[in-house]
């Protein structure tokens, strides 16, 4: 059978390819392809186990059987890593907080301006919210922390200021990620009215790179809820960020985590 390989960030530079077409025999599983993958690009082989793999948009583990025709994503280290913190307890379910559900949920290569964020306030909050709980993610000048095999990358560039963020995104895995991540603020917290929106491409120094907003009757919750989707999105969304440098650039990042922590 063939598969529709697909590379992104580290990847992508190794093999020189977006997609690849990958033979394989009839019963291959994720395991299987990967193995096939190495044999055709050695350069992959020093991920060992820091990619993740998404079969058809969906996160999937090695044994999963894989069929004619599927999309293979190899996930590299994505851009905030797995290792946030523990996600809040649940906040009680606020019985009749009107307003219905609003959700806007994007990817987008324009820059988030003041303006954006004022209409993203205005779409979200009803008369039912007396609260409207903003974060926003913007570039810093300090270096992250490297992604399993950038290190050699990060110690050529080790004491220089960052000048801007390049940023890489598989986006209709990105969106499915955001909107189970809403469905699960909106499971665990009670507020239905959520957007987020993350930018991708060259994003300079001091400019947002990620707004979410969550109106909510009470600040508890919105505060609960931001938090965790911020968290969420840096763990498992397919968002991979490369810093850039006077003299190169390092991508960043740990290996995605699968799905959301146990409550």
């Amino acid at each position: 059978m063939r598969i529709e390989v697909r590379f992104f960030a580290m990847q992508r530079a190794q093999t020189g390819k977006r997609s690849y077409q990958l033979e394989l025999p009839d019963d291959a599983d994720v395991a299987g392809a990967w193995a096939a993958l190495v044999a055709d690009f050695p350069a992959l082989a020093s991920a060992g186990s820091s990619v993740r793999f998404a079969r058809n948009g969906r996160y999937v583990e090695v044994a999963e059987r894989l069929a004619a025709g599927d999309e293979l994503a190899v996930i590299p280290p994505i851009a905030g890593g797995s290792d946030g913190p523990a996600a809040p307890e649940p906040a009680a379910h606020e019985p009749g907080q009107g307003g219905g559900r609003r959700r806007r949920l994007a990817v987008t290569a324009d820059p988030l301006h003041d303006g954006l964020l004022h209409e993203l306030r205005a779409d979200m909050a009803t008369p039912a919210d007396g609260a409207v709980t903003i974060f926003l993610g913007q570039t810093r000048e300090s270096p992250g922390t490297p992604a399993p095999g950038q290190e050699a990358d990060a110690a050529r560039v080790a004491g220089q200021r960052v000048i801007g963020l390049s940023y890489e995104a598989f986006e209709p895995m990105v969106l499915s990620v955001l909107n189970d991540i809403a469905d699960e603020m909106e499971s665990r917290f009670g507020v239905r009215r959520i957007a987020i929106v993350h930018r991708v491409g060259e994003v300079p120094v001091g400019e947002v790179s990620v707004a979410i907003v969550v109106a909510s009757p009470h600040r508890e919750a919105g505060f609960a809820a931001c938090r965790y989707a911020i968290e969420e999105l840096k763990a498992r969304a397919p968002i991979w960020k490369a810093e850039r440098y006077a003299d190169g650039s390092v991508w960043i990042g740990a290996p995605a985590r699968s799905g959301p922590p146990e409550a």
